[in-house]
């Protein structure tokens, strides 16, 4: 059994990097793979605790960026302009988040069908976005407006329902509101460091008591795979988002959703 449950942690943190930075919902996959490799974790901390190792991944990949915008920042109105919309997008789901932790993880998360259901809308979404001629506006990331990086923030919000993807509905916002493909794939993963670390830090505090050594034990192995596979993608999704969008990352959930649908019909 523990055996099983070290190959399950490792199966989901590799599923957990692989997917947080991609529009396809990260904590949709964990849970419906969760669910179906039969692997538990109280108020499903798991899930959230691994995504550590994703963020640790994108803050190694752009340390450098973010270094220099820190040192700047006494000197720039540039830099002061990002880090004030990064914050401003940052807001809504940190209210939301925060007031509605409890009906998101007892309620939300415990529903796989409603997981499936959202995968598939989303994917549907996602595409017809993707195909939409829309004339970009914002190119570079460091420009977008204060207004219009707390609209993008809005959007984020809809990540509260498990399957809707953070990325995905950072993204679709801000591609709707006038950004190019890659500078809103970008904006995602910055938007993603302060988002991350907030529900990171807010699912530890509020399962301080519930984790045990084994727990702990579990969640360091999918930290470590998730960090690893999180690396991978970091480096390599602007270039491909770039060259072809996001039509397979829509085809992909629907794909999941569809195949998680029949999967509960069979199996329950």
């Amino acid at each position: 059994m523990a055996d099983q449950s070290i190959i399950s942690a490792l199966i989901l943190g590799l599923i957990e990097g692989l997917t947080e930075f991609i529009p396809v919902s990260s904590t949709a996959h964990v849970l419906l793979a969760g669910h179906f490799l039969g692997f538990e974790s109280p108020g499903n901390t798991f899930a959230v605790l691994i995504q550590l190792g994703a963020i640790l991944a994108i803050l190694l990949v752009y340390f450098k960026r973010l270094l220099a915008i820190a040192t700047t920042l006494p000197t720039s109105p540039r830099s002061r302009h990002f880090v004030l919309s990064v914050l401003l997008a940052f807001l809504p789901a940190a209210l939301i988040g925060a007031v509605a932790h409890g009906f998101i993880k007892s309620v939300l998360f415990e529903t796989p069908i409603l997981i499936c259901i959202v995968l598939i809308v989303g994917g549907i979404i996602l595409y017809v976005i993707d195909r939409l001629p829309l004339t970009p506006k914002y190119t570079d990331v460091m420009d977008y407006p204060p207004s219009l990086a707390f609209r993008i923030g809005l959007f984020q919000c809809l990540a509260m329902i498990p399957g809707t993807s953070r990325s995905g509905a950072t993204i679709v916002g801000a591609l709707l509101m006038g950004t190019d493909k890659r500078s809103a794939a970008e904006f995602s993963f910055f938007l993603a460091m302060p988002t991350m670390l907030g529900a990171f830090t807010l699912d530890l505090y509020k399962n301080r008591n519930a984790l045990s050594f084994d727990d702990v034990s579990m969640i360091a192995i999918g930290f470590v795979a998730a960090f690893v596979s999180g690396l991978f993608v970091v480096r390599s999704l602007l270039d491909y988002v770039s060259r072809r969008g996001f039509a397979v990352f829509a085809v992909w959930r629907i794909v999941v959703g569809v195949a998680g649908l029949l999967g509960l019909w069979l199996f329950g």
